[in-house]
Formats: C-alpha cells, structure tokens, sequence
C-alpha cells in the first residue's frame, strides 16, 4: 500500500494497493447481537493481531465478553491493542475495563484523558469505532460496546444502528488508520482510494476538518432525484442547511430521519432550532417511533452512499474523530436505502403547519439548545 503519509496534491485521493476487484465486499448489520457474535468470532479466530478502537466500551455483559475474548487472544501469543476515549467510557465503568484488558495482556491506550494542563483537549473526542483482525477483516459503523444495542439484553428498545463488514484492502486501510491513530501520526490526506471507485475518509489529518462537511455539501449540490439521511443528531451549519434546502427547492426529494426519543436532549432542541427554514424549503423530517435511532447512514439518487461514525452536526464535523465509507457499490447503496425505507415506515412526519404552531416554551429550548451547539 501507498504511504499515507506522503506529499500529494490537496484532495486527489490517496491509492491503496493495486485493485484486485472492482467490487467492495461489505456485509451490513443493524442488529448487535449478531454483529457483536460476528466480531468475537472474528477476534477468537485472530493470529496475528487484533486492533479495536471504540468510544464508548462498557462494563457490563458485553463488554465483558469483548475483555474475556480479547484477553484470550493476548494470552495466546497474539498482539491486541484496544484505544478507547476516556470521555465516551466515562460513565461506563471505565477503570474496571481497563483493569480487566491489562491483567490479560491487552494494551490499552485512553484518548485524550481529562488533564488540567491541557484541559480543552478532553473537548476533542475520539469518535470512531473500528474492529481490524489480522489485516484481514475490519468493521466501522456507529455501534459502540454496550448492552444497549442487544435484542436479548435490552429487548425491544435496543438502539438502532448500522455497521459494516469489510475484508481485503478496506480492511488493510482500516489497519493503516488505526496504526496512524495509535502512533499519534497526522496523515496528510483525509481519505484512502478503495476498489470501484469508493473510499474512507477520516478527518484525522491536516485537511480533514473540512473534508467531510464540504464532500456531503457537493453531494447534496449535484443530486438529482433523491437525498435520504439518517442521523442520530441533526445540527446542520449554515452551508449544509443551505445546499439541503437549495436540493429540495430544485425539486430533489430530501428526507431526514431522526430519533423521536433522543439519549441527549440539548442536543434534540438543537436540531429543533433548523427545522423551521428547512422545513419551508421542501425538505422532509422523520422521526423514528419505536426506539432510539443511532444509526449515521446516506444514500444519494440510490447511487452513492455513506456510513461510518459522523453525526450531521458541529462536533462530528469540526472536533470529532470520525471514520466513515463512501461507496458507490449498488448492492451496499440498496441495502443502506432498504434500511432506510423500512425506518421511515416505523417513522412520523413532522408537518411544516403544526411545527409552526408549537409552544413558545418549546421555541425556548430551542434557543438554549443552538446557544450550545458547538459542544454537545
């Protein structure tokens, strides 16, 4: 694989090894149960080594089937290293966890500890949560460590997620990232060219800050048919309110969907404060019924797609570290937009004449959740 490291031009995408295929093979999962069965028997199977970043990684039955299978493997001889952010983890049980890695040999490293020489940087989080085994298989998505997206543990109202399976080169370009992340090595680049024509952007380099803001702004300006997006916190900043509205007065169909119920609520008044002009311009807000919506998935003209990490908000944009697959593959592209269909139908339309109607005190939280925008 190319250096990621090297000099190249601002925004030519970085190449990865030759292409094998024209084709990303990629395996969605929306339920943890079965994706968190799929990556222990991934890392149970591993030979060589195991490398696992997640932002929030908790104590409970879970965890503890992570710790026990990771520590097995770090027993066995096989190199497992495991970064989490110490302020995702916080409330989670975090010394017992880190307690736990160690005593089976697993290297851990926490992001950005709360320090008082530095206490700003606590502010920037490491956001991503990535599994790679052996080079060889790699998972992204928005799905942490935690009970709260288990069926058999939390029941009806687990979360709903998505992540992603990848193998061969994604996979080897996810190890390259979290290699980056763990050494403290600022890539130039913001994203690694993969087959067909897809890529993975991360903002953890010089030019990535903007990066991912300014690619949804393009892809929302070229759109033609259709823009769907799903995103547990929707704080909008002026230019990618701008080109959604632009969208939709042009006649493309923009549906957002939203939790109803949301697990940060300043951050819920937050998004309630851009509803208004979004709404007048055509475009369409959902918010989804039966349980918590974590899921951070695109699709645009049932063409190209994104999911991975990054909310459509300040922090996921602009402090965050964030990971994320842009494709064009069809069958990933259908799939990410059958989810999307089958989560509108469980969903409720906010209609443009009631939302204008709503209390003034509702209005008021709207304003204390813009006025801290920037930090949730």
């Amino acid at each position: 694989m190319t250096p990621l490291y090297q000099s190249v031009t601002p925004y030519m995408p970085v190449k990865a090894a030759p292409r094998k295929s024209l084709h990303l093979a990629v395996r969605v999962y929306t339920e943890g149960d079965e994706l968190y069965a799929d990556m222990l028997d991934a890392i149970a199977g591993a030979r060589s080594n195991v490398k696992l970043e997640s932002y929030i990684f908790a104590d409970d039955e879970v965890g503890r089937r992570f710790i026990a299978t990771l520590c097995e493997r770090a027993q066995a001889g096989v190199e497992v290293r495991v970064y989490l952010d110490a302020a995702g983890s916080l409330f989670w049980g975090p010394r017992a966890v880190e307690k736990a890695l160690r005593a089976g040999r697993v290297q851990v490293r926490w992001f950005h500890r709360w320090h008082w020489r530095d206490p700003l940087r606590y502010n920037r989080r490491n956001h991503r949560k990535l599994l790679v085994v052996d080079g060889q298989v790699g998972y992204l998505g928005g799905f942490n460590i935690h009970r709260q997206n288990s069926l058999a543990l939390y029941g009806e109202k687990r979360w709903r997620d998505t992540q992603v399976r990848v193998e061969g080169e994604a996979a080897q370009a996810l190890e390259t990232l979290f290699d980056a992340f763990w050494h403290n090595r600022r890539p130039l680049r913001p994203d690694i060219e993969l087959p067909g024509g897809d890529a993975l952007v991360t903002n953890h380099s010089r030019l990535g800050r903007l990066f991912l803001r300014d690619l949804y702004a393009r892809r929302f300006g070229d759109a033609k048919h259709s823009i769907h997006l799903t995103t547990p916190y929707f704080i909008p900043d002026y230019r990618t309110r701008r080109r959604l509205m632009q969208a939709a007065l042009r006649g493309v169909e923009v549906r957002v969907l939203v939790p109803h119920k949301s697990n940060e609520r300043i951050a819920q008044w937050a998004a309630h404060a851009a509803y208004a002009n979004l709404l007048a311009a055509g475009v369409h807000i959902h918010e989804y019924l039966p349980r918590m919506l974590h899921a951070k998935t695109m699709t645009v003209d049932g063409a190209w797609c994104s999911v991975g990490t990054a909310n459509l908000d300040y922090r996921s944009f602009f402090l965050n570290y964030e990971l994320t697959l842009v494709s064009e593959s069809k069958p990933l592209v259908e799939t990410l937009e059958g989810n999307f269909q089958t989560d509108q139908g469980e969903s409720m339309e906010i209609q443009p004449r009631r939302w204008a109607g709503r209390h003034w005190w509702l209005r008021t939280l709207e304003v204390i959740g813009w006025a801290a925008r920037r930090m949730l």
